[in-house]
């Protein structure tokens, strides 16, 4: 190409001219008026087109959608012009002339009006027309932009977009390989992890990680192989060793916990029994660190609004316990010791654990009753409990401890409770002996203290097996005295809440479970703690509980972040039955042979014993008969009597005795009595009781004689006694009239 038309014409502007001027502005105004009558009518063909437009789209759209795709219609027609517009037009200088004569003709002819220049003007204006449709298909894709635009052919034709069933095959297969494809590269990745973490490519083999003895272990070692253990329990099938087997994995991680942690392998096992693997880790977790410290605002002397408010203004920083409590606060840090703030010592608060708050909130003791706490130190809920009935009613505060007693004494005098008596009494026996009749008792029963490690850490090698037999056995003779305490017949109460701090099930369900079956007149009912809590087992280690059990309440460290705890709320709905002997007149003849027998063998506490002597009956109905009757004989056999002598022995070996040198010492007068006894007749017994009173009546006789010899002595000294020693004749005249009576019972 050469060179431009503008560079070569470009030079000094040519003068204006006045003429020239009025010309353009005459041109100008044509300009105007022809183009607003195009304006109109481009608008009125335009209405038209788009019309057409739309109805066209929608019936292109419906054929070009393939798979989840749709492809935007081009016209042809518009396509050419647009190509057309943009074909560059080569330009030669030798028709530049004629390209600027060609100009001024047009402006001529614009300005003379001509029919022409009208037919040119609709042309450019049919031109803008077609770019502005352009315009706006552009401004819709800006908007909406097209799908077709990322497809690899753009100018496929509606027959090969249409859908077929050879179609639908051949892209549903291409879909399912690209899902496996994506699985098996999901899986790799899987698998790269998995041998990066060390958890399927290398089996964790934590038997290979002993140490030897001797050695103190190292505890982050330790600390990891309990973590992979309980994995590996977890999942067992894929990750354990196929030589090891459940139990092994158990024995493993319970004597590591026990090294760890410093539990003797009893209460390790029990504790361990009573979650999942995971759970129970989490459980001896929660006993390593302590629990929140937590105190009790005190109703009887101030509100806990301006309680928090003063310990705030002195530096400590609290929130409220939770929404289950209105008076507790859990205290983060206090710059002063909290036992010796003014408002500890005037009674404002006690610092007192958030689980001791359950037992007295199930038992909502209303005011004006009678209320018994039967392990009341040091004073924590039967504070609370007056607190509740508002210094109304009596509340009994027995404790079994004398020195546990008077720091109970101190907290009562210190919160204000004044309808509180306390006693230091045997609450097993002296239950309802020294009182009964009251409205709701609460037995925070004594126990292992399984629930409180945290504080207590003794407890992890003092409690063994004799522990978990004595002490349940004592929480039951508790609470079958709290039961027996309490007026079944009140209108407001009638209830036991029995607690513990123990979370075993030895001192928790069971003992609740024996009270059923002793206590037919009592029931469990609703705790009112709400869902606040795990509820009671059902079943443990193939034992059954009662259905109601559920609705006792249980609290465990690693879940609400108190201390271990259990809480059961039973109602009595009548009075204790009596058992009574089935067969009276059975009884009554057993009474009397046994007094008759009595006589010989002054043995007296055989009467109140009752026999059952139903008849044995077999599968149709009928009394089976026996040799000898019914039952089998009492005589004692020839193998009993040897193993009571083997038994014999052995008691005496215990006591440190020789069982030879006690059992065969000579009692020659009992055995010959009662040889003679067993053989002679009934009238050889008539003449021994005849020949003993002769000999009683010869001692009578034999001692008066001796009496009478001393009399002369007697005489000669009463003359130099004074009168404080004439006491001895009064002796003396007395032992002559046990004398006389004697000698005429003889005489009779």
């Amino acid at each position: 190409m050469g060179k431009g038309r503008r560079m070569k014409k470009q030079g000094p502007p040519a003068p204006l001219d006045e003429s020239k001027i009025t010309i353009l502005k005459k041109r100008k105004t044509a300009d105007a008026e022809a183009a607003s009558k195009a304006v109109a009518a481009k608008k009125r063909r335009r209405s038209d087109a788009d019309e057409e437009d739309v109805v066209t789209k929608k019936d292109t759209l419906k054929k070009s959608k393939t798979n989840g795709k749709s492809a935007i219609p081009v016209v042809k027609e518009k396509e050419k012009v647009v190509k057309e517009k943009k074909k560059p037009v080569p330009m030669d200088s030798d028709s530049e002339d004629e390209e600027m004569a060609d100009e001024f003709e047009d402006l001529d002819n614009i300005s003379e009006g001509s029919m022409d220049s009208q037919e040119g003007l609709e042309r450019l204006s049919d031109l803008e027309d077609d770019s502005d449709d352009a315009s706006v298909l552009d401004s819709d894709d800006d908007g909406h932009p097209r799908e077709a635009m990322f497809s690899d052919d753009e100018d496929l034709s509606d027959a090969e977009e249409r859908l077929t069933a050879a179609n639908i095959e051949g892209l549903s297969r291409k879909l399912d390989l690209q899902r496996q494809a994506e699985e098996e590269e999901a899986e790799q990745e899987l698998q790269e992890a998995a041998m990066q973490t060390n958890i399927a490519g290398d089996r964790p083999d934590v038997f290979a990680d002993d140490q030897p003895a001797g050695l103190a272990p190292d505890l982050q070692l330790l600390r990891q192989r309990i973590t992979d253990t309980i994995r590996i329990l977890g999942d067992l099938k894929t990750l354990g060793q196929p030589d090891k087997s459940r139990t092994d994995y158990i024995d493993l991680l319970l004597n590591d916990i026990c090294t760890y942690y410093g539990y003797n392998r009893y209460l390790a096992e029990k504790l361990f029994n009573l979650f999942t693997p995971m759970e129970a880790f989490a459980f001896f977790e929660a006993n390593e660190t302590p629990r929140p410290v937590v105190i009790r605002t005190n109703t009887l002397r101030t509100n806990r609004r301006s309680l928090a408010q003063a310990l705030i203004n002195r530096g400590v920083v609290l929130e409220p316990v939770g929404k289950w409590s209105k008076v507790g606060l859990q205290v983060f840090e206090s710059p002063v010791p909290l036992g010796a703030t003014p408002e500890y010592l005037a009674g404002h608060y006690i610092l007192q654990a958030a689980s001791s708050f359950l037992p007295v909130m199930a038992l909502a003791p209303q005011p004006g009753e009678r209320v018994l706490d039967m392990a009341a130190a040091p004073g924590g809920k039967t504070t609370y409990m007056s607190a509740l009935m508002r210094n109304t009613g009596c509340v009994i505060a027995n404790d079994a401890s004398k020195p546990r007693a008077k720091g109970l004494i101190g907290n009562i005098h210190r919160l204000g409770c004044k309808n509180t008596i306390v006693t230091n009494m045997d609450a097993r026996t002296a239950f309802p002996k020294a009182m009964g009749g009251f409205d709701r008792v609460l037995l925070d029963a004594p126990c292992t203290g399984t629930g409180v490690i945290s504080k207590d850490a003794g407890v992890k090698t003092s409690k063994d097996e004799n522990d978990f037999m004595r002490i349940p056995h004592m929480q039951r003779q508790l609470l079958l005295a709290a039961i027996d305490s309490v007026d079944h017949s009140s209108k407001t109460g009638g209830y036991v809440v029995y607690s513990t701090c123990s979370v075993t099930v030895e001192e928790n369900e069971a003992v609740v479970q024996y009270i059923l079956r002793k206590r037919p007149n009592v029931k469990i009912v609703d705790t009112g703690l709400g869902d606040f809590g795990s509820p009671g087992f059902i079943s443990y280690m193939g034992k059954k509980f009662d259905a109601k059990m559920a609705l006792t309440r249980r609290y465990f460290p690693h879940r609400e972040n108190v201390d271990g705890f259990y809480v059961c709320k039973l109602k009595k709905t009548g009075p204790t039955p009596v058992a009574k002997p089935t067969d009276e007149t059975a009884s009554a003849t057993d009474k009397s042979r046994r007094r008759s027998s009595s006589k010989a063998s002054s043995t007296d506490d055989a009467d109140d014993e009752v026999y059952d002597k139903t008849p044995i009956v077999d599968e149709n109905g009928v009394s089976v008969d026996f040799e000898g009757g019914a039952f089998g004989p009492f005589e004692d056999g020839e193998d009993d009597a040897e193993r009571i002598a083997r038994s014999e022995r052995n008691r005496l070996r215990r006591k440190g005795l020789n069982p030879k040198g006690v059992l065969n010492k000579p009692k020659k007068g009992k055995d010959n009595a009662s040889t003679e006894t067993a053989t002679e007749p009934a009238s050889s017994k008539v003449g021994e009781d005849e020949k003993k009173e002769k000999k009683q009546a010869k001692e009578a006789v034999k001692e008066t004689e001796k009496e009478t010899k001393k009399k002369p002595e007697t005489a000669k000294k009463s003359l130099n006694q004074s009168k404080g020693e004439k006491k001895t004749v009064t002796g003396a005249t007395k032992s002559e009239k046990k004398a006389k009576s004697s000698s005429k019972k003889t005489s009779k």
